[in-house]
Parts: C-alpha cells; structure tokens; sequence
C-alpha cells in the first residue's frame, strides 16, 4: 500500500470535493477544477478531511493510490490558495515587460520574444528581471514557467539566462591560454 496514499487530505473551509462516475471535482475561492481517476481508487469523506482510498492491491493500483492522492491535494490546495513560481532574469541589457496580456522579453536575441498569456494562468512582472507565473494548477504553472526557461536557459560560464528564483547554477571555468605550452 502506498505511504503517500494513506495520508489525510485536509479541506479547508470554502472548498468543496465531488467525486462522481470517476470523476472528481474541486471547487474553490480561486475557481475550480476536475480531473479523471482511473484504476481502482476511491475517495471517501470524513468532515473536513478526504481519504483516497486503493480497493485492491495490484501493483498498479498502489501506483495510481499515491499519484491520486497527491494530485487531488495539489487541487484542493490550488483552489484555496493557488500556486506561484517566480523566474529571474540574468544579463545584461535582459528584462521582461508586459503588454497587455502578452510576455515581451528581451534576452539577447536580434528580437524581442513575445509569451502569451495562456488560459488559466497569469503573468506577472514585479520588476524587468523578474517574472512570476501563477494560477490555480499546478501542473499548468510548471509547465508554463519550464516553458518561459527554456527561451534562455541559463549557461555555465557567466550565467546568463532566465532560471527559477533561487536556482543554483554550477559556473564551469573558462578556457585557459596555452601560453608557455609546446
């Protein structure tokens, strides 16, 4: 049985869970969201906390129980509170701006880059080298601000590039002259 599959999903006041033909529903402050459950899962309530619970113990039941549990909280906790991932900006002469629901990012191309804004998701500059990605799932503020990093990947020598808040990139040194060498 899965460690992470047992553990209680706490919902929060003002949040709802609706789990019907396979297919659970989560409404919040922030909106709302469904997804697909697959396998042999179920889940029960208990007042304010939720169980997903295996109703076998095939090998990929197991599997689906801890998927399950952690996608449906990562639900409950976007729709109550919603998720944030911040980007910065290295370089010089780099910054991002916006405009109107668009991305305009200048990042050492002869060009300007310009991101839409995608549905469900909002762009937010609080200064020309930050930009912060936010909404309600999870797996859509991921995926979009990957895809904002992947314009310019920071590279290893002077770090250049758009990297996520607090990111670590290891420096390699630099070539060497071979001077004095035969």
């Amino acid at each position: 049985m899965s460690r992470i599959g047992k553990k209680v999903i706490p919902v929060p006041a003002g949040v709802s869970v609706d789990f019907t033909d396979g297919v659970v529903t989560v409404k919040g402050p922030k909106g709302q969201l469904t997804r697909e459950v697959k396998g042999n899962i179920d889940i029960k309530h208990e007042g304010a906390d939720m169980h997903v619970v295996a109703l076998d113990e095939e090998k990929q039941t197991n599997a689906l129980h801890g998927l399950y549990r952690a996608l449906i909280a990562d639900m409950v906790k976007g729709v109550s509170e919603g998720f944030t991932t911040s980007l910065e900006i290295k370089g010089v002469g780099w910054k991002a701006a916006m405009q109107g629901t668009k991305l305009v990012l200048n990042v050492g191309f002869s060009h300007p880059i310009e991101f839409n804004q995608p549905e469900g998701i909002t762009l937010a500059c609080p200064s020309q080298t930050e930009v912060t990605v936010s909404g309600i799932d999870k797996i859509k503020v991921g995926q979009v601000a990957a895809d904002l990093r992947s314009i310019r990947k920071p590279e290893p020598y002077h770090g250049y590039g758009i990297r996520y808040k607090g990111e670590h990139v290891e420096h390699k040194e630099g070539k060497t002259s071979g001077k004095g060498k035969k």
